[in-house]
């Protein structure tokens, strides 16, 4: 390997990339046991956690363009994990719920979620692994 090629694969922006990249594969294979893709998994969070929530606040939250979220929530809405209704404030939106399904599946995929971020961190002990999450969070939450 080269000097300039190990120059970059220690820069922190590259190892945490490649870890992200990682991260999202395990995640990503353990959602599919639930039919789900990463984005279906956290607009449905969102809807759980926000709900009921215009489908256009949806959007804004998770800054997901509005033509994604309608085919996103599409395919939610035809797996039976959400409903979409009249907004009573405004009846030309739509309020999202999600359904007592999707609140199942929520429940299962936040385990699966779990599982496959322990076994990102697997090669650390538990207190490296409390140690990188509090040190990750200082610098996303970095202004």
């Amino acid at each position: 390997m080269t000097e300039a090629l190990q120059r970059i694969q220690s820069l922190p922006s590259w190892l945490v990339g490649r870890v992200a990249a990682r991260a999202r594969g395990l995640v990503a294979g353990a959602l599919a046991a639930e039919g789900l893709r990463l984005m279906h998994h956290a607009v449905l969070a969102a809807t759980a956690e926000y709900g009921p929530v215009a489908q256009a606040e949806l959007g804004r939250r998770l800054a997901v363009d509005p033509k994604d979220m309608v085919g996103i929530l599409n395919d939610l809405q035809q797996a039976g994990l959400v409903l979409r209704t009249p907004d009573p404030a405004d009846r030309r939106k739509n309020a999202i719920t999600a359904t007592p399904e999707g609140m199942a599946v929520l429940t299962r995929c936040a385990a699966l979620a779990e599982a496959a971020n322990a076994e990102l961190l697997a090669p650390l002990t538990p207190d490296e692994q409390k140690q990188l999450v509090t040190l990750l969070t200082r610098v996303h939450e970095a202004p």
